[in-house]
């Protein structure tokens, strides 16, 4: 018998009008959420028989999952590799300013650094839910020191490192602790990285394999030892060849553990991947595409001279290249700018371009239970889309947190 007492006190608010990415698919439905998360109205009905509180009429936009950026260097003038008096005030302002491109969790990136740097920055960068204060943090990033000198790109090479005995000694020797780490970018042909990938993945860290001149081989191994992601795919890494496809053949690799998914980077800023790579890696590999921005501190800033970590950038249109040289050093691309690109280059379907911005990052994550879908019971992170992709309203926790 169904009680007439309420489980939760708490308001309901319905938003009607819309259509929901749900089941990789766009459904013409209501989206309900309480306490901030996603409720089952069937649930609600029968169980409770509740109601709505609030009603939020969408004018027919499309609801999506809050994106989730998983490689993102600074922005805004701020650097996540660079030491200030002020490291989380930055990380904040950076979470604040990502709202407007729909983004509502990210992992704050650091670039190869002195293991000086890393020892300030990552005992200050701490994990958040997110709300009106800004984007939620899932944890940093460390894209180095344990990378190739031949596809070290922008990073500098005189804080490169390699592994001496392999393992958690050599990782907590240059980093200092892993508390709040999500991610670790590593060469996996370096000496002794199996055991590094291990450790790492013991403790519940995604191994991404980049910055690297591996081969087909040594990239599988890395996968078997947990290695799940791959940085910034065609950049910084052997190019693809017909006898050895290098890491790029982990997308068709038939020699990985059967329960592996691998995930994949991509810079969709149209500068760092020709569209006909973009098509090729999606057609090849769609379950495994996560769109990153791989944004330097000037993304937001007018051209010019700028800082990422210990280099001097230069940035002029689209491009961000090391000052003097031709190298590509990150993108000034915002993730609502990518998902849109994506999705015109690559001829996939509007589901596909968004989930490849929430849901493939959560999975990748291993947090696709709570964030990355709009599925019951998941944290109410999400953005409202008009039919050009463009961002209209950002929610966090069932709160608008940002309104075009």
């Amino acid at each position: 018998m169904p009680s007439n007492k309420s489980v939760s006190d708490a308001p309901i608010t319905q938003f009607v009008n819309c259509r929901i990415l749900r089941d990789h698919s766009l459904q013409r439905e209501d989206l309900w959420v309480r306490e901030g998360k996603i409720l089952n109205p069937e649930k609600l009905f029968f169980d409770e028989q509740g109601f709505a509180d609030h009603k939020v009429d969408c004018g027919n936009k499309i609801i999506a999952p809050g994106f989730i950026d998983v490689q993102i260097n600074g922005g805004y003038g701020v650097d996540f590799s660079q030491v200030t008096s002020d490291i989380k005030g930055g990380v904040a302002l950076v979470a604040r300013r990502i709202l407007e491109h729909g983004v509502t969790s990210f992992c704050p990136t650091l670039v190869t650094s002195p293991p000086a740097i890393y020892k300030q920055v990552i005992p200050e960068v701490t994990l958040t839910d997110g709300g009106e204060e800004g984007a939620g943090v899932l944890g940093l990033h460390l894209e180095g020191p344990f990378i190739s000198l031949e596809k070290r790109g922008a990073h500098p090479p005189q804080f490169l490192c390699s592994f001496e005995e392999g393992g958690m000694p050599d990782l907590l020797k240059i980093y200092g602790e892993l508390e709040n780490v999500a991610i670790v970018t590593m060469a996996p042909e370096l000496a002794n990285s199996g055991q590094a990938i291990r450790d790492l993945v013991r403790r519940g860290i995604t191994v991404s394999l980049g910055h690297s001149m591996a081969d087909l081989s040594k990239a599988e191994e890395a996968v078997q030892h947990g290695a799940t992601f791959i940085t910034h795919l065609f950049n910084a890494m052997l190019p693809f060849h017909h006898r050895d496809p290098g890491i790029v053949g982990l997308l068709t690799s038939d020699r990985l553990p059967a329960d592996r998914t691998v995930y994949y980077g991509m810079i969709a800023d149209g500068i760092h991947t020709h569209p006909a790579a973009l098509r090729i890696a999606h057609r090849a590999h769609p379950a495994g595409l996560v769109l990153v921005t791989d944004a330097v501190p000037a993304m937001g800033l007018p051209a010019g001279r700028h800082t990422l970590g210990q280099q001097d950038i230069h940035i002029e249109g689209l491009h961000a290249c090391v000052a003097g040289t031709t190298t590509l050093s990150g993108s000034i691309a915002t993730m609502d700018m990518c998902v849109r690109h994506f999705r015109q280059v690559s001829g996939c379907t509007v589901e596909e371009a968004l989930e490849a911005a929430s849901l493939h990052p959560a999975q990748l994550l291993g947090i696709s239970h709570r964030k990355g879908t709009l599925d019951y019971g998941t944290d109410a992170d999400f953005v409202i889309l008009d039919d050009t992709l463009t961002v209209r309203e950002t929610y966090i926790a069932g709160h608008l947190v940002w309104r075009k």
